[in-house]
């Protein structure tokens, strides 16, 4: 079986060309200049949470606003492309062109987890998702409502085909894909990142994050799997 999963259609970005194991996508679709733009989103947002204007990225990215609503929109337009953008730096699984079993489908899940903590436990998707909490429900921002939308349930959305993929071979048993995406996601993220939202100093290393990748990984499969 040969299964490739594609990133979240949205404006401005393609699916990349895959490597060996994975699809990388960080910035497919996005000019250089671009790129240094949303680069400069999340800069300000580190710095200020998301009470930023249109004008300071100007500023902050020598852009000319007349520029940044052409390329992106309004101000919902440009977070949107910024949430996306970050969210494509998780790398997501390139199947194995020969018949999927369940130590491909393990190590699938195992390479995911570990470009998706890496990229959600570092101070860029910290801030982001910091400054979502912070408007989440106050109507004064719709931030809390694009990283939803673009991130854990996108992320969801392009796992879905691995799950099914895995439950067609015989590799997989649950009712329901979106228990079996859910529960991966809580073995995967646990408290890590809200103990990073809240401001823990200590952040998961390299070999900390391979660690738990791969216990998750073989939690999920003692879960779900079959065989």
């Amino acid at each position: 079986m040969t299964l490739t999963l594609a990133p979240e259609t949205a404006p401005k970005q393609t699916a990349a060309p895959a490597d060996a194991a994975f699809g990388a996508s960080v910035g497919e679709g996005l000019s250089e200049r671009q790129q240094e733009v949303l680069g400069a989103v999340l800069k300000l947002m580190v710095a200020e949470g998301d009470g930023f204007s249109v004008a300071a990225v100007a500023r902050a990215a020598s852009c000319s606003k007349e520029t940044l609503y052409k390329w992106f929109g309004d101000r919902d337009g440009l977070l949107t492309a910024t949430v996306r953008w970050q969210a494509s730096k998780v790398r997501m699984p390139k199947l194995p062109q020969d018949k999927l079993t369940r130590e491909s489908l393990e190590a699938a899940l195992t390479g995911f987890a570990q470009s998706w903590l890496t990229v959600i436990t570092g101070d860029l998707s910290i801030a982001l998702n910091r400054a979502a909490v912070s408007h989440a429900g106050s109507g004064k921002s719709r931030l809390g409502a694009i990283v939803l939308t673009n991130g854990p349930f996108a992320m969801r959305h392009r796992l879905e085909p691995l799950f099914e993929a895995g439950r067609a071979e015989g590799l997989l048993s649950f009712d329901q894909v979106d228990t079996a995406c859910r529960s991966f996601f809580g073995l995967v993220v646990a408290d890590t990142q809200i103990r990073a939202l809240l401001g823990e100093d200590h952040r998961p290393d390299e070999t900390e994050i391979q660690t738990i990748s791969a216990t998750a990984a073989a939690h999920f499969m003692r879960l779900y799997g079959r065989g």
